[in-house]
């Protein structure tokens, strides 16, 4: 969670895990992170979700436009919440 929570970079929480005596290289925390990391994004979308039910005066903002792509027209649209979050 040290490389998620803070903008560090991973040979910085090798550095900071091994002065806390556990010694792993920097290629085994990318190697969690790859594997663990989409179930604590998961988890935190959840809250987040639980959290924005829970907030009854939330706002959200629809971005739409027509675009023409080789002759035919489509239609691309884009939600975000009052934090960025796309929705």
């Amino acid at each position: 969670m040290l490389y998620v929570r803070f903008p560090l970079s991973l040979r910085n929480v090798e550095d900071l895990l091994h002065e806390r005596g556990i010694d792993v290289s920097h290629e085994t925390i990318r190697y969690w992170w790859n594997r663990f990391g989409p179930m604590f994004a998961s988890e935190i979308r959840r809250k987040r979700v639980q959290q924005l039910r829970a907030y009854s005066k939330s706002k959200w903002h629809v971005d739409e436009v027509f675009v023409k792509l080789n002759g035919k027209r489509h239609y691309l649209w884009r939600a975000v919440d009052h934090e960025g979050e796309v929705l």
